[in-house]
């Protein structure tokens, strides 16, 4: 079963542009990542310290391309997995009373890939905070999926590095 939807429904018009809620320029000052690195596009709905949907468009000229692989382009699995963790980053970044630091993979639990993700699909990607633990260690689930297609879900641990 899917994650819940955006709290408000994309624009009513096919092909319209969902609603932004954080650009790229609010998600650079809330993620330390950068390119290539970056794999968050736009955030449509958001709960700080609840949930998160995201859209990473996934384009041609991105460098893993090059080699993953020639004649053949499929988004590496690690990275869409990177992109679902990203979306998690943003839950927790905005709790007032978490200590600030540098969050990391602590576990990956249950996850699947359901399909491939080629250039010119675009990842929405679901997340929800299942637990916080002494402010430090946390657990989403996370859900990325291409035109209403699961593609990949599981569920992401990270932990506060000093």
């Amino acid at each position: 079963m899917p994650l819940s939807e955006p709290s408000s429904p994309p624009s009513s018009s096919p092909g319209a542009p969902s609603p932004v809620l954080l650009t790229t320029e609010q998600i650079q000052g809330l993620l330390p990542h950068r390119y290539p690195f970056a794999l968050v596009d736009r955030v449509i709905a958001h709960e700080p310290g609840k949930r998160a949907v995201a859209i990473k468009n996934v384009t041609i000229n991105e460098p893993h391309f090059q080699g993953h692989f020639p004649g053949r382009p499929l988004m590496p699995g690690v990275l869409i997995v990177e992109a679902m963790a990203q979306v998690g980053g943003l839950i927790v970044t905005q709790m007032p009373d978490l200590p600030k630091g540098l969050f990391v993979f602590a576990g990956i639990d249950g996850v699947r890939f359901r399909r491939p993700v080629v250039p010119g699909d675009q990842l929405l990607i679901s997340c929800e905070l299942l637990s916080l633990k002494r402010q430090r260690f946390g657990k989403v689930k996370a859900e990325a999926t291409v035109d209403g297609q699961l593609v990949c879900s599981g569920e992401l641990m990270f932990s506060l590095v000093d």
